[in-house]
């Protein structure tokens, strides 16, 4: 969205980021360290949506919460920072979705899209809102829209509803490599869900998942068997992982202790997801006849390395 018009002058010293970044062509686009805004649907088919202020560039158009980064400032807490100066929304109440960036070379601008983790009021904060709302999806199109939002709109609509959801087959990841775990089979998987939960924290490149736009946040559920149903899922992930991750709404692991056959836990928590309208659901495992179990109804199957390179 290049060519914004910058906030009017803040109380406060201003950060480094305030100012313009020039491109070669002498555009200029406000943010020295690019910017970000927030795309939140409440998960009732609403999006919310900032009446820009007439003196700001593209006054009296519709977009979202958003603005420069500070120095050494990631695009997610920039865009979360934004939208809670902008519109009150609430630090811990944004569970992340995906993130879609447009790279011009000299600037980025990041639409980090997250879901309503729990209901919220926007509320006007500072001057550079008319009014803030939450507005159907369908009628969004209706609206005089920023044109940055409104070139990016069709796409981010049409995936508005894509939950990705990733199942862990932790007896089979935990296998994959020879570093002792039969000793230990509680603690080699206490080790897995640690990671799985830094993974749940950072999210997910965008083509792992065959998705479009930059990077995702699934869903992920993590069955455990034997003697592995012991492993302590204490800042695992288990509700939240790190400052990061509560600070980001990161999704929490859920971990499933299977009584009985791990994989039968494992098909039957894929088919959950698929029934429920996640997708793509995807299954870490080598094992063959269990893949072919999970395929039958949807889900895909990616293997344990999969899984390890992301760590």
């Amino acid at each position: 969205m290049p060519d914004a018009t910058p906030p009017g002058p803040p109380p406060g010293p201003r950060d480094p980021g305030d100012a313009w970044a020039v491109g070669p062509d002498g555009t200029k686009a406000w943010g020295i360290f690019g910017a970000a805004g927030l795309l939140v649907d409440d998960g009732s088919g609403r999006v919310l949506l900032q009446h820009r202020v007439e003196w700001s560039h593209h006054g009296g158009t519709w977009g979202i919460p958003g603005g420069a980064r500070h120095q050494g400032e990631d695009a997610v807490t920039g865009a979360l920072r934004e939208s809670a100066e902008e519109a009150g929304v609430p630090l811990d109440g944004v569970a992340l979705r995906h993130t879609s960036v447009l790279d011009l070379g000299f600037w980025t601008y990041t639409t980090v899209v997250g879901r309503a983790s729990r209901p919220f009021e926007p509320v006007i904060t500072d001057r550079e809102s008319l009014e803030l709302a939450w507005v159907p999806v369908g009628e969004v199109d209706d609206l005089p829209l920023h044109p940055g939002f409104g070139a990016s709109w069709p796409a981010l609509r049409a995936r508005i509803a894509t939950t990705p959801h990733v199942v862990v087959d932790a007896a089979n990841v935990v296998g994959s490599v020879p570093d002792g775990w039969w000793k230990d089979r509680a603690g080699a998987a206490s080790r897995l869900l640690s990671s799985v939960g830094a993974l749940a924290a950072v999210g997910v490149a965008a083509d792992l998942l065959e998705l479009p736009f930059d990077r995702w946040w699934p869903r992920w559920s993590v069955v455990l068997e034997g003697e592995a149903r012991d492993a302590d899922g204490t800042g695992a992930g288990i509700g939240v992982v790190g400052d990061r991750a509560a600070r980001h709404g990161a999704a929490s692991v859920s971990v499933a202790r299977a009584s009985g056959s791990g994989d039968d836990a494992i098909v039957e928590a894929a088919r959950a997801a698929v029934d429920a309208g996640d997708g793509p659901v995807v299954v870490v495992t080598a094992d063959r006849e269990l893949r072919g179990r999970i395929e039958e109804f949807g889900a895909v199957s990616r293997g344990p390395a999969w899984l390890r390179d992301q760590f």
